[in-house]
């Protein structure tokens, strides 16, 4: 190879490289600008954190996430330890193992409009994960130390890893939703939150207001992973059962915020974070972040349309 062909083999790795950073630091800003029952953002504090802890975390794990040459493992635990080092709590760790796979693929493919072929792609990765990635994704969770950890007699993240991470996912998704994404190439963001986003926008939703209907999308869908391992899966339930009527009804500012701030409060009163349901609305943004790029790269006519 050339010098000239290495350079700009180089330069166009870098670039993608700074294309997947913003994708990702945009979707963890969207994510704390929406209002989200029961979460952390710019609407109010709650769990002893607050929406600071949040930017901070998306800046400092960014360039974890994004890496040229780079496994899914050590996106994951790059992405934690500078998370940790940043504001010294887990505000990301689902985030993190989300948003890893999906970087991954664009890295191995380049970018894509098309959602199907990311999925195709991303789905190529997940069936090429390994016990290394395994091991390094335990080491994170430890690292991370989320709310609700217990043990479990396969695939402890207390031990050592001797199954790749894939079947350790897969061996969880019964009780786990980000779990789940992996068992299922994002079965959930493709069919709940990506259409979620795309009804909202087309009824002229801004992207705050679009990114809190995809939450609570989610919220109505599935319990909440996190909820259900401090409360118990019927509390996780019963949460997911009274954000039915909220999903239900067209989020609006003019007749929905003071509606949704009250729930806000009466979640964190008694404690309850929807922190998976949040997770899963990153990675829906990120996942559109990463076709929205693509598009906008796209060449065009003189006529303004597609070539």
């Amino acid at each position: 190879m050339s010098d000239l062909a290495a350079a700009v083999g180089t330069a166009s790795r870098r670039g993608l490289e700074q294309q997947l950073m913003s994708a990702f630091i945009d979707a963890c800003m969207l994510d704390v600008m929406a209002l989200k029952p029961g979460n952390v953002g710019i609407h109010g504090i709650g769990h002893g954190m607050e929406a600071a802890d949040f930017i901070r975390s998306a800046v400092a794990s960014a360039p974890a996430i994004a890496a040229v040459s780079q496994s899914v493992g050590e996106r994951i635990y790059n992405a934690v330890t500078a998370t940790r080092a940043a504001v010294g709590i887990n505000t990301n760790l689902g985030i993190v193992l989300l948003a890893a796979p999906l970087a991954q693929a664009v890295h191995q493919a380049g970018m894509t409009s098309s959602a199907a072929t990311l999925r195709d792609e991303l789905a190529r990765v997940l069936a090429t994960l390994s016990v290394a990635d395994a091991q390094l994704a335990f080491d994170a969770i430890r690292l991370a130390n989320p709310g609700g950890l217990g043990d479990s007699q396969r695939h402890d993240v207390r031990k050592p890893a001797r199954a790749t991470l894939l079947e350790a996912m897969r061996e969880a998704a019964d009780r786990d939703s980000i779990a789940r994404q992996y068992a299922t190439a994002y079965a959930d963001v493709a069919g709940i939150g990506l259409p979620r986003l795309d009804a909202a926008r087309a009824r002229g939703c801004d992207r705050r207001w679009a990114a809190t209907e995809v939450y609570l999308g989610f919220l109505a869908s599935l319990p909440d992973s996190h909820v259900a391992r401090k409360f118990g899966v019927d509390q996780a339930q019963s949460l997911c059962e009274s954000a039915g009527p909220y999903a239900a009804a067209p989020v609006e500012p003019s007749t929905r915020v003071a509606l949704l701030r009250d729930w806000d409060v009466a979640l964190k009163t008694r404690g309850l974070n929807p922190g998976t349901t949040a997770d899963l609305t990153v990675a829906t943004l990120f996942f559109d972040g990463l076709l929205e790029a693509a598009r906008a790269a796209e060449p065009r006519n003189l006529h303004g349309g597609k070539d």
